[in-house]
C-alpha cells in the first residue's frame, strides 16, 4: 500500500485535494493504450488464464488441485488454439477478399 501510495503522491499536484483512492478510481475511467503490433497479442494469455482458472473453478463440483490444474490448462489451450485458427482463417479470407 506504500508503493501506492508514493506513486500517488507523486502524480498528484498539491494544490488539489483528491486522496489516494480518489486517484486510483480515477485511473480506471481511461483505458489502456495497446499497440497493434503482434506483440501486443502477449496481453491476451493472461486474460485466459483468468478466464479458464474461473470458469472451471465455477463448473468443477469438487476442487481438487491436480485435475482442476489439468483441465484449467486443457481449457487455455483449447481456447488460444482456437483463436489462433480464428485469426488464420480471417487472414486468409481478408487476402482472398483483398486480392
Amino acid at each position: 500500500m506504500l508503493f501506492i501510495w508514493l506513486i500517488c503522491e507523486k502524480y498528484i499536484q498539491p494544490e488539489t485535494k483528491m486522496s489516494a483512492a480518489a486517484f486510483i478510481l480515477a485511473s480506471f475511467t481511461s483505458p489502456e493504450r495497446i499497440s497493434t503490433n503482434p506483440q501486443s497479442v502477449l496481453w491476451l494469455l493472461p486474460l485466459v488464464a483468468a478466464i479458464a482458472v474461473v470458469y472451471k473453478a465455477t463448473k468443477v463440483p469438487t476442487i481438487k488441485i491436480s485435475s482442476f490444474l489439468k483441465e484449467a490448462v486443457i481449457l487455455f489451450g483449447s481456447i488460444i488454439v482456437f483463436m489462433l485458427v480464428t485469426a488464420l482463417v480471417l487472414c486468409a479470407l481478408a487476402w482472398l477478399i483483398t486480392d
